[in-house]
């Protein structure tokens, strides 16, 4: 058995998956912002599980500044959390061995191990921030930063500003007063679209990808803005460039628990078949 473990920015979620990457048990609670109490509540979580004994643990975590050598989690943008202990601490908790990494760049390993017609596939993930990973041949790229769309900043009314604060869930929320999930309103999402799709061109033309993959919260209702997104994507195509093909994630809410199990039988327990 392995243990999966999410930990975004508000919520947690803990799963336990069979051999074959199905999960048997999960529990969902709020991500506590002060680290000692959040790993009081996650032992408690593991502890109550049934299965107690793991070959192995994925862990995802929303870091923009890791640490892998030593396993320090130094920042986590939407958390208060600092130069915290990670490795140590969930090793202990989990009582076997844990494979530790960016959330995004799991979630992209996992929808990447369900499009295996593609060699390179990027991953970006709308939430409250942005995430990005770039999967080759079923394997984390460890080259692309942690930061996602913090990392990029784009002219935007004015100024330079990072991507991920004009155009994530959480700017969406403050520039619109409403939830993705609540937008209907075809000229919101084509504003929606383009400050997307301004970001993403960057990315597609660095590491021109064969498709990429459209995850996150916002990236549930990618069915209201495709189209416009697709359409934004083609204003920069040249006959010797042209837009990768875009998709919705697959499995969206649990993208980062199936990627924490890819990753941990990876590294511990052989290549995911």
């Amino acid at each position: 058995m392995y243990l999966g473990v999410d930990i975004g920015g508000t919520k947690t979620l803990a799963a336990v998956l069979d051999e074959h990457g199905v999960i048997i048990q999960k529990t969902k609670f709020p991500t506590n912002h002060d680290y000692p109490t959040f790993l009081q509540e996650l032992s408690a979580v593991v502890a109550d599980f049934d299965v107690k004994d793991f070959r192995a643990a994925g862990f995802g975590m929303p870091v923009t500044n890791f640490d892998r050598k030593r396993g320090i989690g130094i920042d986590f943008g939407n958390l208060p959390w600092q130069l915290v202990p990670a490795q140590d601490d969930f090793e202990r908790i989990a009582n076997c061995p844990v494979a530790l990494e960016n959330d995004a760049k799991l979630a992209g390993l996992s929808e990447a191990m369900l499009l295996k017609q593609y060699a390179k596939v990027l991953y970006v993930t709308v939430s409250t921030g942005i995430g990005t990973a770039l999967i080759v041949d079923q394997h984390i790229d460890p080259n692309v930063g942690d930061a996602g769309g913090a990392a990029i900043t784009l002219q935007h009314h004015g100024k330079r500003q990072p991507w991920e604060h004009f155009a994530s869930g959480k700017a969406i929320v403050e520039r619109f007063g409403q939830r993705a999930e609540d937008i209907h309103d075809v000229a919101t999402w084509h504003t929606i679209a383009h400050d997307i799709g301004r970001g993403l061109q960057e990315l597609i033309a660095i590491m021109d990808p064969d498709v990429v993959v459209i995850g996150g919260s916002v990236g549930t209702y990618f069915d209201r803005y495709k189209d416009l997104l697709t359409a934004e994507l083609s204003k920069y195509e040249t006959p010797l460039s042209l837009a990768p093909p875009l998709i919705q994630a697959q499995r969206p809410e649990e993208a980062v628990v199936f990627g924490c199990y890819d990753y941990a039988k990876q590294l511990f327990g052989g290549a995911h078949a």
